[in-house]
């Protein structure tokens, strides 16, 4: 019988963008951990913290109320609550019962680090242990080699800034490329699936194009005539 451990390395070798990395490839990983809920998230799609900004995700993503974030941060090590606080303590920072227990690994990049890959689980279910963090380490590694070798790849997206596409505009096109629905980018951005297709209908004119495969196929061009 093939190692669950080493079937998912495989899984996590064939993702094809990064769209499969986050739905197809976490889903897999979230049902190893036997977690309530897990997710792939990349520092630089957080929202700014504003004063329109819910004052759970101003919790949720403030290095001083949460210090599993902070570790993360400080350390680029997975870790779950039970390694950095006394027992029963996360419940008075995060009350939500399905986030009774909570297990995070980095995403690094050029030494970077530019996401994790978060689990959850029921308080009423067994915490995470040091299996959990040692086979999340592993599969880390895999991740960040996985992404490394997915953003070389020329999405030709390079004259973005050179096409008319605002920054928003030109946020989309990378998410467009990298294979993620309208539904996909809204939630990833923090807008509506409805404001994402009014930018996409903006991005054709400008492009003069009529579909997404045209927009990518145009910007390809581009930026393989830059190189």
């Amino acid at each position: 019988m093939a190692n669950p451990l080493q079937s998912l390395f495989q899984v996590i070798a064939q993702a094809q963008n990064e769209r499969e990395l986050r739905q197809f490839t976490i889903a897999q990983v979230g049902e190893y951990f036997t977690a309530v809920h897990c997710g792939l998230s990349f520092l630089d799609e957080f929202p700014p913290i504003n004063a329109n900004t819910s004052d759970i995700i101003k919790l949720a993503l403030s290095l001083d109320h949460n210090p599993i974030l902070r570790y993360l941060v400080d350390h680029h090590a997975p870790v779950h609550e039970g390694v950095i606080l006394p027992p029963e303590v996360w419940q008075t920072i995060c009350p939500r019962a399905d986030h009774g227990h909570v297990m995070i690994g980095p995403i690094v990049h050029r030494s970077l680090l530019v996401g994790g890959v978060a689990f959850t689980r029921h308080r009423d279910h067994p915490a995470f242990d040091a299996q959990n963090l040692a086979d999340l380490s592993a599969l880390c590694l895999h991740l960040s080699t996985q992404l490394a070798e997915l953003r070389s790849q020329p999405t030709a997206i390079t004259l973005l800034n050179h096409t008319g596409l605002t920054p928003r505009e030109t946020q989309i096109a990378k998410l467009v490329a990298q294979g993620l629905t309208s539904k996909e980018i809204g939630a990833t951005l923090w807008i509506t699936e409805n404001s994402v297709r009014q930018a996409l209908k903006r991005m054709f004119r400008k492009l003069k194009v009529s579909s997404r495969a045209e927009m990518i196929a145009q910007l390809s061009s581009l930026g393989n005539k830059a190189g």
